[in-house]
């Protein structure tokens, strides 16, 4: 969430900021009325409360006769005591829920629009010219079929549209991109975590994925859990209700993690193969840090995912996400989009968000720096989502006869193989 202060100083930043994200510029003016109601009715509280503490103190050194109307007059104050303890209360409440619904202030330079409003900021690789190699590239589903890596027919007999098995060659291509990226993480200073993938509601909230992106979250009614389409989730609720040194900070976290997305509003749109799914694992790294700090940390997160990619030989470029579809948490997001030679454009592989505060508002997580506490920042950033990234390596590194090169970066967690062969001609 926001800050409440800055929202009573600035509301016209607030806003804007609603206005760029396509969102109710409403909500700023009734959170703003529900503000003054509830800092109003504090106050009405706090002076019945005291009055009613000095008349406490009267009664007992009062004669029999003035006893009697003070008696009187403390049972009219206990109930307008009350009254304004409830309205108090109420406008708190309605003042909270106002809060959750405003989205995190978007970045002066975001660019403003929505899904294809996005500007390129970096191109990086070659785009490969298969007709010049004399083939027709294939689609990762039919290499994958082929190098006996994928079987989506039994993963959607088991489990419905979009899940999948990742057998063989796939099945060790994926513990290959796990081990290499928490190995580049590791070797950044991210301690390596295996997080949870069901989380109590205030997990969920707290990060911002209960608003505008409910709709895509798994809930098991009965136990009241959320399953996890990020390992943000329960990185971000690590240190819930802590208060870290400043000194210690930043704190970088790669989780490793299964995620889980419904994909509401996705009907017909990638439905072949792997690059849509409803289950995936993920590595994703997770800073908390001074907020002073936090743009210095968003470059520095980008440029780690920058480096996973080039390792990899994918072509891909970077862009600044549009304002009207960074979600509710980030106030900027760049975005890795690798080429598909298949599709032939550029699609999501990895982002990288800064929150600032607004997480860590929610979720009561603050640094204290000498005798100062306040809200630290938080940003994530993936670094491999690894179906997505199989699709990019399948169909960019493939060769005319169905085989894949691995990627050198890989191949000490493949026993040095360098080629992907498929496993009937």
């Amino acid at each position: 969430m926001i800050d409440l202060r800055l929202l009573r100083e600035d509301p016209d930043r607030v806003r804007a900021s609603q206005r760029a994200r396509g969102e109710d510029v409403a909500l700023v003016d009734s959170l703003l009325s529900a503000d003054e109601r509830r800092r109003s009715s504090g106050v009405r509280f706090d002076e019945l409360r005291s009055e009613q503490k000095a008349l406490g103190k009267l009664i007992p050194k009062a004669s029999a006769e003035e006893k009697a109307e003070l008696l009187q007059k403390a049972g009219r104050l206990a109930s307008d005591v009350k009254a304004a303890d409830a309205e108090q209360h109420e406008a708190d409440e309605e003042t909270k829920r106002l809060l959750q619904q405003l989205g995190n202030l978007v970045h002066p330079d975001v660019p403003v629009g929505g899904e294809e409003d996005f500007v390129v900021l970096e191109t990086h690789g070659t785009i490969r010219d298969f007709g010049a190699e004399g083939f027709e590239p294939k689609d990762h589903l039919e290499l994958g079929e082929a190098l006996g890596a994928i079987d989506v027919e039994r993963g959607a007999k088991v489990s419905g549209s979009r899940f999948y098995y990742l057998t063989g060659v796939g099945a060790l291509l994926e513990l290959a991109l796990v081990n290499a990226a928490i190995a580049q993480a590791t070797e950044a200073g991210f301690i390596p975590m295996l997080t949870p993938a069901l989380v109590r509601p205030r997990a969920m909230e707290g990060t911002g994925f209960l608003g505008q992106a409910a709709e895509n979250v798994y809930h098991l009614e009965k136990d009241d859990f959320y399953l996890v389409g990020t390992s943000e989730v329960p990185l971000a609720a690590y240190h819930m209700d802590e208060i870290l040194d400043a000194d210690k900070l930043p704190l970088r976290y790669a989780g490793f993690s299964p995620c889980f997305r419904r994909e509401a509003g996705t009907y017909g749109k990638d439905t072949r193969g792997i690059f849509r799914v409803h289950q995936f694992d993920k590595v994703e790294m997770f800073s908390y840090v001074d907020p002073a700090d936090a743009e210095n940390e968003h470059q520095r997160l980008l440029d780690w995912e920058k480096q996973w990619l080039t390792g990899l030989g994918l072509p891909f470029q970077v862009i600044d996400v549009a304002s009207g579809d960074l979600g509710s948490s980030a106030s900027r997001k760049f975005d890795c989009e690798a080429w598909i030679p298949t599709q032939g454009k550029y699609r999501e592989l990895t982002s990288a968000s800064n929150c600032d505060g607004f997480q860590a508002r929610r979720l009561s997580v603050r640094m204290r720096d000498g005798k100062k506490v306040q809200p630290l920042a938080t940003l994530n950033g993936t670094l491999c989502a690894v179906p997505r990234t199989i699709v990019a390596i399948l169909e960019n590194h493939q060769l005319a006869d169905g085989s894949v090169r691995v990627p050198e970066v890989l191949r000490p967690y493949l026993g040095g193989r360098e080629l992907l062969e498929p496993i009937s001609k």
